[in-house]
């Protein structure tokens, strides 16, 4: 069949069949759980559980506040119940308006290129010919998987399976140091599980700047046994025991093991077919516009973007969602100011560039560190260990960096953000507006009026 359009993938692919497509011929495509990664097995479910951890966690640490409290028990199933039961049905429901409802025609199964705006899908054991004036491989990430794990036969778990387990094992080892090893280290050690992380770097979150890498890392290492500048080098499995030989000769025993070793694009097959090219690093190569190398094919989301976050790939669909039917006025990405945030224990939250990334930038920096505990709000949370950094430059006095790392991280900075995406001075920000007192965004205040300028 020849379609208008043809979009690979239903998370931010999704939202593309807009009313400028009413009347026409769209195909929506997807070989798994419509919603993708963000809905099913990522952003929403892991911050559902997060929240339960922060129950457990605040629990344990009333006693500081003089309350006496103690976690009686830990209803696994039923804190698994509650998030897939609101999720499931959402993803029901799109796959049904997809295949039932107005304006689509949907293919349940995996697509290939075959050639320019041609593909292939194979659907229950057939294959579906689709060819359409304009195509969109919005196909996302899929896990990394460590070779040495990979061929060792073992049960392991990744993001995409391990939310659904049926009970908490006594013993986890999470493979990784990034955003989603810290993520799970934080919702099940919160929940009792014994965690021993396993990173090859020599700290956690070392995309983060080097202040916040280093003092979560330390604060890590408190909670959870972590085996810094390590990895697996193999792998067996003793009955229900699975027996991890580590690179530094150490062995341990572990009863379920969690790849968090990051996401890689999951690029579909013959896009050279297609003359879709790649990036060095392996993701289909866009333009400003979330235009591919080939005539009428675009992308957007993890499959193309250097960010896997849910809200780039939602701005980069509104973006592509346009440009497919106004060719004569193309939008582009704005990718200038990308917040992100690590939703584990202490959260933490970045935008902009790092103090070494300004500093190779050549910048005339001024740089400020804010303790909560300096501020009335911190003092109410007996906090000792949060703060907020800011990063500045020293003559024109422009915001380039932000790095929080405490409670509500990823709702402090947005001001931060807001600040440097509409130009707006740090002086401008600390003092053009009123911050409530004594509330928790004092410290962001705070740490803007430390910074120093000529």
């Amino acid at each position: 069949m020849h379609f208008d359009l043809a979009i690979i993938g239903t998370g931010s692919g999704n939202s593309l069949v807009t009313p400028d497509f009413d009347g026409k011929h769209v195909a929506v495509i997807e070989k798994g759980l419509f919603g993708g990664t963000c809905l099913n097995v990522g952003c929403i479910p892991t911050k559902m559980f997060v929240y339960a951890a922060e129950v457990a966690e605040s629990i344990r640490g009333a006693s500081k506040y003089g309350i006496d409290a103690h976690l009686d028990r830990v209803r696994w199933r039923d804190i698994r119940d509650r998030v897939f039961g609101r999720i499931d049905p959402i993803e029901a429901g799109g796959r049904d308006y997809r295949v039932n409802g107005p304006g689509t025609t949907a293919y349940l199964g995996t697509a290939r290129f075959t050639g320019p705006r041609a593909l292939v899908v194979d659907v229950d054991a057939r294959e579906e010919e689709v060819t359409a004036d304009q195509i969109v491989i919005a196909t996302g990430s899929t896990p990394v998987v460590p070779q040495a794990i990979r061929d060792s036969g073992v049960r392991f778990y990744t993001n995409e399976d391990v939310m659904r387990i049926d009970e908490l094992p006594r013993r986890m080892t999470i493979v990784g140091g990034g955003y989603i090893a810290a993520e799970f280290a934080h919702v099940f050690g919160a929940l009792g599980v014994e965690i021993t992380i396993v990173t090859r770097g020599p700290q956690m979150l070392r995309a983060q700047d080097e202040t916040v890498a280093r003092a979560f890392s330390e604060l890590a290492a408190q909670q959870w046994d972590v085996r810094f500048g390590t990895t697996v080098a193999g792998a067996s499995q003793e009955g229900e025991v699975i027996l991890l030989t580590l690179s530094d000769g150490v062995q341990l025993e572990t009863d379920l093991l969690l790849v968090a070793a990051g996401r890689e694009p999951l690029v579909p097959e013959g896009v050279s077919l297609a003359s879709v090219e790649l990036t060095q690093d392996g993701r289909v190569e866009v333009d400003e516009f979330g235009r591919t190398t080939a005539d009428g094919v675009w992308s957007l989301g993890d499959v193309s973007s250097a960010y896997q976050l849910k809200h780039v790939a939602n701005h980069e669909a509104r973006v592509v969602a346009h440009n497919l039917t106004h060719p004569e006025a193309l939008e582009e990405f704005d990718h200038r100011f990308v917040p992100a945030a690590v939703f584990t224990h202490p959260q933490v939250a970045s935008v902009g560039l790092t103090e070494q990334q300004a500093r190779d930038v050549g910048h005339d920096l001024t740089v400020k560190v804010q303790k909560y505990g300096d501020t009335a709000y911190g003092w109410a949370m007996e906090d000792t260990t949060s703060f907020v950094k800011l990063i500045a430059d020293r003559r024109t006095g422009d915001l380039l960096g932000a790095h929080l790392m405490g409670p509500q991280a990823s709702s402090l900075i947005q001001p931060i953000v807001q600040a440097m995406s509409f130009g707006q001075s740090a002086v401008g920000l600390a003092r053009g507006q009123y911050w409530i007192h004594p509330a928790m965004a004092e410290v962001v205040e705070n740490a803007l009026l430390g910074l120093e300028f000529d």
